[in-house]
C-alpha cells in the first residue's frame, strides 16, 4: 500500500566530493533510487546549499555584516543544487524550483518529483523541509546528511560519540541547547535542526529519520523496503 507523500532533505555537501567538485555519480545514484518509488505517490526533495554555499557566505560576510544578505546567497545556491538534480531526473521531475509555498502547491498538482531549495532568509533548508512536510501532510521526513544520525555529542570531534536511535523533540531541544547554548544558526552555519524546525516537529507530529547520505545503502533500504532502523528517529509519537 502506497503512502500518500514523503519529503526528503539532502544536504548540499553530499552533492560534492572532498575537492568540492560535483559528484555526478552520487547524484545519479540518489536520483535513480528516488525515481523508483513503489511506496509513495508524492515526493518533495529539499536540497541544501552545502559547502559551496558556506564558502560564498564566508566571503560575503567579510564584505558586510548583513546576515539576511548572506542568507540569500545560501538560498540561491540551494536552488541551483536543486536544478542540478532536476537536470538528471528529466521528465520525472517538475521542471521549475518552487520559491514559495504557493508555487509548491501548484507544482505538487503534477505527478512528478518536486525539488526545492531555500525559501526565505533566516530559515534553514531543514526547516523548509519540515514546513513542506507539514503543508502536504507528509507523515515522514528523511534527512540525508554527512553523519549517521543524532549523537549525544559531536561525532566529528569525539570518537566515543554514541548514536541516539530514538529521541523526542523535547529531549532533542535540550541536547542541542546543551551542545550549542542557543538554537539559532547564523547564515551558512550547518545544524541539522534549528529553532523553527524543532517547533514544527512539536506541532506537526511528523516523524523525522536522520541517516548518513555518504553511503546510500541505508537510504535505499528505507526507500525500497521500509526499513526504519537506519540512524535516528525523531518523533513525539508514543
Amino acid at each position: 500500500m502506497k503512502e500518500k507523500s514523503i519529503v526528503i532533505k539532502i544536504g548540499g555537501s553530499l552533492l560534492f566530493d572532498m575537492n568540492h567538485n560535483i559528484n555526478a555519480q552520487k547524484i545519479s545514484d540518489f536520483c535513480d533510487i528516488v525515481k523508483k518509488h513503489p511506496n509513495y505517490d508524492k515526493i518533495i526533495i529539499v536540497v541544501g546549499g552545502g559547502i559551496i554555499a558556506r564558502e560564498y557566505i564566508q566571503i560575503v560576510r567579510s564584505f558586510t555584516q548583513n546576515e539576511a544578505l548572506c542568507d540569500t546567497f545560501g538560498i540561491d545556491i540551494s536552488r541551483i543544487n536543486a536544478r542540478l538534480l532536476i537536470s538528471y531526473l528529466g521528465s520525472s521531475a517538475y521542471p521549475l524550483v518552487p520559491k514559495s509555498i504557493e508555487e509548491l502547491s501548484i507544482a505538487n498538482l503534477q505527478n512528478r518529483i518536486v525539488l526545492m531549495g531555500g525559501l526565505q532568509p533566516g530559515q534553514s533548508t531543514t526547516s523548509v523541509a519540515l514546513e513542506v512536510a507539514e503543508y502536504i501532510a507528509a507523515p515522514k521526513l528523511i534527512i540525508l546528511t554527512d553523519v549517521g544520525g543524532i549523537y549525544n555529542k559531536d561525532p566529528k570531534k569525539f570518537d566515543d560519540a554514541r548514536l541516539i536511535e530514538h529521541i523526542n523533540s523535547a529531549d532533542l531541544t535540550k541536547l542541542i541547547i546543551k551542545r550549542k547554548n542557543n538554537l539559532q544558526a547564523a547564515a551558512g552555519e550547518y545544524r541539522i535542526f534549528d529553532t523553527v524546525s524543532l517547533q514544527i516537529i512539536k506541532r506537526s507530529n511528523i516523524s523525522v529519520f536522520i541517516t548518513s547520505g555518504l553511503n546510500l545503502e541505508k537510504f535505499k533500504r528505507f526507500w525500497n523496503q521500509g526499513d526504519e532502523n537506519i540512524g535516528t528517529i525523531v518523533s513525539d509519537k508514543k
